[in-house]
C-alpha cells in the first residue's frame, strides 16, 4: 500500500509541485492576518485571581489602569505641565498623572505641595527652580505601538519612559526586525552546512526550497488559532527548519544511494518506501517533545506547542510528497552540478571516541545527580519587567527613573460599591502599609472638601463605576521578585480581612505573582508527560527495557547540564525559556541518540564491541551533525541578535542545548553502550527496520 501511495507521487509530482507551490502563496498571504501577542498577562490561566480582576476591571471601567512612568529631565513646573499636556494631546493616551493632580487636582503653586507628592512627581534640582518630572501615563492597550513613538518625540532621546506598555511596544517592532534578519542570517549559514553535506551544489537550494515551503504553510496555518504568542512567532519558523532539516537530508541520502541500482522513478519509490519509518519514527519524537507543552495552564505553553508541533507534521507531509516531486522535477540539472565529498569519512573521530568512552560515560554518571539538583536552584524572572537589558534605551530609561524615583507600580482594589463604611475600613488599613505611597478613590477624593460636581469625569470613571469602587494604589515595588510577592500576598489578605472573597485586585505584579505560581507548578507535569511520553515510543521500538532509560536519561542530562550553567554562574533565567527548553531540547535533540544507537546494534551483529563504536561513529557523525549544527546556529543566531530578554535567553538555550546533546550523544553515549552490552544487543537481535534505514543513509554521505 506505501509502495502503492508514493507509485502515485512519483506519477502526479507536476501536479503535486503545483499544489504545494499554491499552498504556500496562501500561506504568505494568510500570514499577515495571525495577530501576534506581546502580553504575557494574556496567557494566565482563565481562573487566576489577577485575570478575573483584570477582566471585570474592562468591563467595569472605561478608564484605564496606568501603564507607563515618563520622566522628564532639568524642568520648570510650567515646562512640565507644558509637557503633560502635549503627551495626554497623542492619540491613545487616556490620562497624564502629575503633580497638579495630586493636589487636589487643581494647578497650585509648587510651594504648596506637600514633600511627600513633590517626591514623588518632582525632583528639585540645587537651584530650587528646576527638576526632574515623573508623570504616570495611561496608554489605550490597542492604540500603544502608535502611542509610545509619539510620546517619545515628544520627549526627545535625553528624556525617559517605561512600564509595560513602553516594553510590548518597543518589543513589538524590534522582533520584527530582529526575526527576519536571524532567519536571513540561519539560511546562509544552513545553506552553508548542506552544502559540506549533500554531492550536488543543488541538493541544498531543493531542501531549503522544500522547508521554506513547509514553514510558509505552517505560518499561513496559525491564523486558525488567531494569534499566536510573541514566543511562537519569533522561534517558530527558525525551530521548524533546524528540527526538520535532516528529513530531508535522509530522503536525498537514500535516494542517491537507490539510484546506483535503479531507474530514476523507481529509485524514487524505494527510498521513500525506506526512509518512512525512520523519518516518520523521528517525527512523532519530536511532536510529543513540543505537544507536552500542551499540558502547561499558561497558555504560551500549548500556543508553542501546537505551532510547532502543526509545524514539524506539515514539514513531514512535505518531505513525504512535495520534496520527492521538487527532486524528479531538478534533477537533470543536480547531475550536471556533481561535486566530491567534502567530508571526511570520520573513522579518526570514531578512534579517538573508542578511547576516551569509558572515562567519559564514567564522568557523565557522576554527573548526572548535581546537574539535576543544579538546575534546580536558579534564580527566575517570572514576568515582562527584566525582557530588556541596560544595554538597550528601554532597560537604561528603567534605571534612570528608578535611580531619580525609585521603584513603582500601579495597583487596583475593586470592591463593591456603596459600602461606604467598610471602603473607609479597608482605605484605613491599606494606608498602613509602608509600600502604598498614594491612595486614591472616589471616597477619599470627595472627602478632601471638592465636591462631586466639579470632579472632572477622568478622574470620575477611573475612581467608580456602575456596580464597583476602585481604589488606585501607588507602590514602592518592583514589578515582580520576592518583596513584590510578599506585598501581594499581604494586600489580598488585607482585603480578605475586611471583604472576604468580595474583592478583585488587579496590577502588573499581581499578574506576575500568579503567572509565579502558575508555571511553577507547569514544570514537572510537563517535564514528566514529555519523559514519560518518549520513553513509551522507544520502549516500542527497541522493544527493552534499559535502552530507553539509558537515552532518555542521556538526553535528560544534557538538558539538565545546559540549564544549571546560568546558576554556576549567577545568572537570572526567565522561567518560560526554561520551561520552554525542556521540552524543546528533548524532542529536538533525542533523536541523535536513537540514530545512534540503532546503528550500534546493527554493527553488533557483525562486529566486536570495540570495533562495532568506531564503525557507528563513522556512519552517523554527518547526519547528526548537519540536524546539530544548524540547531546551534538558529539557536545562538537568535539569542545575540535579539534584543527581547525571554527569545535572546530560549534561543542561548536552544544553542547550548545541542551542543550539551551532541557531546553526550558522541563521547558519553558509546561508553554507555559498550558497558551496558550486554543488556543492549543480543545475537538473535535483528535490526530494527526502520533505523537501520535511517544509519545506511547517514553512511552514505
Amino acid at each position: 500500500m506505501l509502495e502503492r501511495f508514493y507509485t502515485g507521487v512519483v506519477k502526479h509530482r507536476k501536479i503535486i509541485f503545483v499544489i504545494f507551490i499554491l499552498a504556500a502563496i496562501a500561506g504568505a498571504l494568510m500570514k499577515p492576518l495571525v495577530g501576534v501577542n506581546y502580553d504575557m498577562k494574556d496567557y494566565l490561566p482563565e481562573d487566576t485571581s489577577s485575570t478575573q480582576a483584570i477582566r471585570v476591571m474592562n468591563e467595569e471601567f472605561s478608564g484605564n489602569m496606568p501603564n507607563a512612568r515618563v520622566m522628564i529631565k532639568d524642568v520648570t513646573y510650567k515646562q512640565a505641565l507644558d509637557y503633560k499636556e502635549k503627551i495626554s494631546e497623542v492619540d491613545g493616551v487616556e490620562e497624564v498623572t502629575w503633580l497638579d493632580d495630586s493636589n487636589m487636582f487643581m494647578k497650585m503653586p509648587l510651594s504648596f505641595a506637600s514633600k511627600d507628592n513633590l517626591d514623588t512627581y518632582f525632583k528639585l534640582g540645587e537651584d530650587g527652580k528646576t527638576g526632574d518630572a515623573l508623570m504616570t501615563v495611561t496608554i489605550d492597550k490597542s492604540k500603544r505601538l502608535q502611542a509610545v513613538p509619539e510620546i517619545r518625540k515628544i520627549i526627545g532621546e535625553d528624556n525617559c519612559m517605561t512600564g509595560d506598555a513602553v516594553s510590548t511596544a518597543v518589543a513589538t517592532v524590534l522582533t520584527v526586525k530582529e526575526i527576519a534578519k536571524t532567519a536571513a542570517v540561519s539560511v546562509l549559514l544552513v545553506l552553508l552546512i548542506l552544502v559540506l553535506t549533500t554531492m550536488s551544489w543543488l541538493d541544498p537550494i531543493i531542501i531549503l526550497l522544500g522547508i521554506g515551503v513547509a514553514v510558509i504553510i505552517n505560518n499561513g496555518t496559525n491564523l486558525i488559532f488567531g494569534e499566536v504568542s510573541f514566543v511562537t512567532n519569533a522561534s517558530g519558523s527558525i525551530l521548524q527548519l533546524a528540527v526538520s532539516l535532516d528529513y530531508s537530508v535522509f530522503l536525498i541520502h537514500r535516494f542517491e544511494e537507490c539510484r546506483k541500482d535503479q531507474p530514476l522513478e523507481e529509485a524514487m519509490v524505494t527510498a521513500l518506501c525506506k526512509c518512512t519509518g525512520p523519518i516518520a519514527s523521528s517525527g512523532v519524537t519530536t511532536v510529543i517533545g513540543f505537544m507536552a507543552l500542551v499540558l502547561m495552564r499558561f497558555k504560551i505553553g500549548p500556543d508553542m506547542g501546537l505551532a510547532l508541533a502543526n509545524g514539524v507534521m506539515i514539514s513531514l507531509i512535505t518531505v513525504f510528497i512535495f520534496t520527492p516531486a521538487l527532486i524528479l522535477l531538478l534533477s537533470r540539472f543536480t547531475e550536471k552540478t556533481r561535486h566530491k565529498r567534502l567530508l571526511p569519512d570520520f573513522t579518526g573521530f570514531g578512534k579517538f571516541v573508542r578511547r576516551i568512552m569509558v572515562p567519559v560515560a564514567i564522568c557523565f554518571a557522576l554527573a548526572i545527580v548535581p546537574a539535576f539538583l543544579i538546575s534546580n536552584h536558579n534564580s527566575y524572572y517570572f514576568g515582562a519587567s527584566h525582557i530588556f537589558g541596560p544595554e538597550t534605551q528601554v532597560g537604561a530609561d528603567k534605571d534612570e527613573i528608578t535611580d531619580v524615583f525609585g521603584i513603582g507600580d500601579t495597583y487596583a482594589v475593586m470592591v463593591p460599591k456603596g459600602d461606604h463604611v467598610r471602603e473607609k475600613e479597608l482605605t484605613n488599613k491599606l494606608k498602613e502599609i509602608p509600600q502604598i505611597k498614594e491612595l486614591r478613590s472616589y471616597d477619599e477624593t470627595l472627602s478632601s472638601s471638592i465636591p462631586s460636581s466639579i470632579l472632572p469625569g477622568s478622574i470620575s470613571k477611573l475612581l467608580i463605576s456602575d456596580n464597583y469602587s476602585r481604589l488606585v494604589l501607588s507602590v514602592e515595588a518592583e514589578y515582580e521578585g520576592e518583596d513584590t510577592f510578599e506585598l501581594v500576598q499581604t494586600l489580598r489578605d488585607t482585603c480578605a480581612s475586611v471583604y472576604g472573597d468580595d474583592y478583585y485586585l488587579a496590577g502588573e505584579g499581581v499578574s506576575t505573582y500568579d503567572l509565579m505560581k502558575t508555571v511553577t507548578s507547569d514544570m514537572l507535569k510537563i517535564n514528566l508527560a514529555a519523559v514519560l511520553a518518549v520513553f513509551l515510543i522507544l520502549m516500542i521500538m527497541f522493544r527493552k527495557f534499559l535502552l530507553p532509560i539509558l537515552l532518555v536519561l542521556s538526553i535528560e542530562t544534557a538538558i539538565w547540564i545546559n540549564v544549571a550553567i546560568p546558576c554556576l554562574f549567577h545568572q537570572p533565567v526567565f522561567y518560560i525559556s526554561y520551561l520552554i527548553i525542556s521540552s524543546v531540547q528533548l524532542g529536538a535533540t533525542v533523536d541523535y541518540a536513537i540514530l545512534l544507537t540503532d546503528r550500534y546494534r546493527e554493527n553488533r551483529l557483525t562486529l566486536d564491541k570495540r570495533e562495532a563504536i568506531v564503525e557507528t561513529i563513522r556512519n552517523v557523525t554527518a547526519s547528526i551533525c548537519t540536524s546539530g549544527s544548524a540547531l546551534i546556529i538558529v539557536g545562538f543566531l537568535m539569542g545575540i541578535l535579539s534584543s527581547h530578554g525571554i527569545l535572546a535567553q530560549l534561543g542561548i538555550f536552544i544553542g547550548r542545548g545541542a551542543i550539551c546533546s551532541l557531546l553526550i550523544v558522541f563521547l558519553a553515549l558509546p561508553g554507555l553502550l559498550y558497558v551496558f552490552d550486554r543488556f543492549v544487543v543480543k545475537k538473535s537481535d535483528k535490526p530494527m527496520k526502520e533505523f537501520s534505514t535511517m544509519s545506511d543513509t547517514a553512511s552514505s554521505v
